[in-house]
């Protein structure tokens, strides 16, 4: 029975051996394909990977490596913008778990300027293989630029057009522009750098926002200047009072009104006090009053009042209508204030000298009658401790 016992457990042995060595080749063959299938998949992942980098100039000489998706980058490059941009395009593609980077910043001299002196090779290849085309841009505009020029020199029609110089010169100004942007965009589209007007345009822009905030006073005087041209208070040689200043108006600029005053001095006064201020323009109405007050003593006030009158109406450049006029105005300290005023038509006749000349007159015409002009009057009142004290003065002496 024992032996029975021995001998199948012996059989049994003998047939599961086999099984097992089995069992073992199998996993082992089965780990072998997995291993490959995995490697497969790695190669595939490192050609994606470099065929995406071999794309860009600046990663051909970069070593890629893929293992269960762990990517590794390894190499040099010149810019250190290219090192994070490689990791970042190896990461977009798919099957990436991660990604390893090692690449470096290329230090040597020598590969750094060759690349910056190939590309400034190219650059002026370029350049020299467009001079020609340059040379016609800028001939049509010189071109389109001196027409322009020209025709804002005219003097019709912009002098008929516009009701004043000014305006005659904004025209002028503006066709001036008109023709230089003209030029300019024909000149880019022959260069073929028609983009580069709207880059121009648009620093343009900005820049003029800019300088918009930092000029606003003289952007504020030229639009004052339009704005004083169409409503025309006054014109060239006129004679105004503006913020206080009186004098003839020389001219009208850009930015400030210039008048010459009886002195001959010029005055600047900005565009936009002169739109906003008080204008009195005396050249408007030929017909211009003068006026004067002298003192007088007498008790016919009334026959002095006639004297100047009378004096008055006798000069040639007074008009007699409107009629000249005199009275009395006011009490003075030591006389009585006489007023006296004429017209005159002052396209002929200067205002100041008039008012000089009937001065002259009837302060005569008062010398002749009579009619003083009296000097001023000091009364000097001692009190008594003043009066003793002179007393005793003068009897020691």
């Amino acid at each position: 029975m024992l032996f029975l016992r021995f001998s199948i457990l012996v059989l049994t042995l003998v047939i599961a051996a086999p099984v097992t060595t089995v069992k073992v080749q199998a996993q082992e063959v089965t780990k072998t394909r997995v291993a490959e299938a995995a490697t497969d998949e790695d190669q595939a992942l490192q050609l994606k990977v470099r065929s995406l980098l071999k794309q860009l100039p600046e990663y051909q000489n970069i070593f890629i490596t893929a293992k269960s998706g762990v990517v590794t980058l390894k190499g040099r490059v010149l810019e250190i913008e290219s090192v994070t941009n490689a990791a970042e395009l190896a990461q977009k593609i798919d099957g990436v778990v991660t990604v390893n980077n090692q690449i470096d910043v290329e230090t040597s001299v020598e590969k750094r300027i060759a690349p910056a002196l190939e590309r400034f090779q190219e650059r002026v290849t370029q350049f020299v293989s467009a001079l020609p085309i340059m040379a016609v841009g800028i001939v049509i505009f010189a071109l389109v630029t001196i027409i322009g020029f020209l025709i804002a020199r005219m003097k019709n029609p912009w002098d008929a057009i516009a009701p004043n110089q000014f305006l005659a010169n904004l025209l002028r100004q503006v066709i001036r522009l008109a023709f230089l942007v003209i030029g300019l965009v024909l000149a880019l589209d022959i260069m073929g750098a028609t983009a580069l007007l709207s880059t121009i345009l648009g620093a343009a822009g900005i820049l003029g926002l800019a300088l918009g905030f930092a000029v606003r006073d003289t952007v504020e005087n030229y639009i004052a200047s339009i704005l004083l041209s169409f409503r025309q208070p006054f014109r060239p040689r006129d004679c105004v009072e503006i913020a206080g200043h009186e004098g003839y108006v020389i001219a009208l600029t850009s930015r400030a009104t210039v008048l010459l005053t009886y002195d001959g001095n010029h005055v600047r006064i900005p565009n936009a006090t002169v739109f906003k201020g008080i204008i009195t323009n005396f050249s408007l109405n030929p017909e211009r009053r003068f006026s004067f007050t002298i003192g007088v003593e007498t008790e016919d006030l009334q026959h002095a009042v006639e004297v100047g009158l009378s004096e008055i109406k006798k000069l040639s450049f007074v008009l007699n209508e409107p009629a000249a006029d005199g009275r009395v105005d006011a009490i003075g300290e030591s006389s009585i204030q006489l007023w006296f005023g004429g017209w005159i038509n002052q396209n002929k006749s200067s205002l100041v000298k008039a008012r000089a000349e009937a001065i002259r007159k009837v302060k005569r015409a008062f010398e002749v009658e009579g009619i003083l002009m009296p000097e001023p009057i000091y009364r000097i009142r001692f009190d008594d401790t003043d009066l003793g004290q002179l007393s005793k003065r003068a009897a020691v002496k």
